[in-house]
This record gives structure tokens, sequence and C-alpha cells, in this order.
């Protein structure tokens, strides 16, 4: 199993270890001809989305990549890649907009905002989840399963072959999300 990582700002070497430590292969995507390479899943990590979003225009990435996502490449995207792959974003316009979520970005406020805790994740039970700057999910459609939430608000969705947090599983010693991933390709 290959899973490209987005490696145009953010933690994709913390999500690379964590798939590899999983027993998957992995690979950066850093330019449009690395979408071309055999992947069975993506990686879209955190970051600055406006900045990751304004790349993926500028290299030519993202009609492709949204194009692969909606074909059925298994995607997980993490705080910035929620908001990438999110329909709507609270009152801006949307990037890849694959997923039927209504994203909220920096939800929780600015760096001093962020924090720590232990909630539910589907039926994997609680984990560690580390927000930073994170959105939540302020509205999901009807084909949207929600798979964990943080004082009411959704942090963890999934909608077929998409899944997103909200928080950083990548930089929490649990490999619960991760492993949920490399799941959801298998069943793909």
């Amino acid at each position: 199993m290959r899973v490209g990582v987005l490696a145009l700002q953010g933690a994709f070497a913390e999500h690379r270890r964590k798939v590899e430590n999983l027993g998957a292969q992995s690979f950066e995507i850093r330019g449009k001809k690395d979408l071309d390479r055999q992947m069975d899943g993506v990686i879209l990590p955190g970051g600055e989305s406006t900045v990751i979003g304004k790349l993926l225009r500028d290299l030519e990435m993202a009609g492709k990549l949204r194009t692969m996502i909606l074909n059925g490449l298994p995607a997980f995207g993490t705080c910035a890649g929620l908001i990438l792959m999110a329909q709507r974003i609270k009152g801006e316009s949307a990037y890849l907009a694959t997923m039927d979520i209504t994203a909220r970005r920096n939800a929780y406020g600015r760096q001093l905002g962020s924090f720590w805790t232990e909630e539910s994740f589907g039926e994997e039970g609680k984990i560690p989840m580390t927000f930073i700057r994170a959105p939540y999910i302020d509205e999901a459609g009807n084909k949207v399963m929600v798979l964990a939430s943080t004082g009411g608000k959704i942090t963890a969705a999934r909608q077929d072959n998409q899944l997103v947090t909200a928080f950083h599983p990548e930089l929490d010693d649990d490999d619960t999300v991760h492993r949920y991933f490399l799941d959801m390709i298998k069943e793909a």
C-alpha cells in the first residue's frame, strides 16, 4: 500500500512516519508530476490552508487532485486539510470542495487557543487529540458520518472515501486515526 502525502507545507513528515510505522509505504507530493505516481490514498496535512490552497492552484495540482478524490481515491485531511476538502468555508471560497461539510477556520481561536484533549473517535474509543489553531465542522451533509465531537463541535468525519480531522493525530503517540485511514484504503 502506497500513500502520497502532500508536502507543500505542514506536518507531512509526521504523517509519513505514522503510515510507515503501520507498514505502508509513503512518498511526498511536491508537484503536479507526483500526482501521476501510483498511490492508494492521499493525506492532506495541516499547515496554512490559504497558503496550501494557493500553492495547489499555482502548481496546477488542485484540479487533478480534486478529480482523483471525487473518483474514489481515499483522502485524509487534517486541520488545514479539512478546510481544503470542505465544500463550504464560513466567510470564504472553497478550495478542493470534495466533502459535503462547512468548515469554520480558526474556530477555537488563534495560537493561544490551541489545546489537547481526549475524546471518542468513532467506535475506536477515546484517543488523544491535539488542536492547533483548529477549525471545526459547522455543518455536515446527509452522507457525512460524524466520528468525533469536541465541546459539542464536529471535529472528525467521514464521507465515503474521505476522512477529515480538525485535530492533528500525527502529533500524538496514538495511531488509531492513521490505522483507520489505512483500513479505509483496504476497503476501497
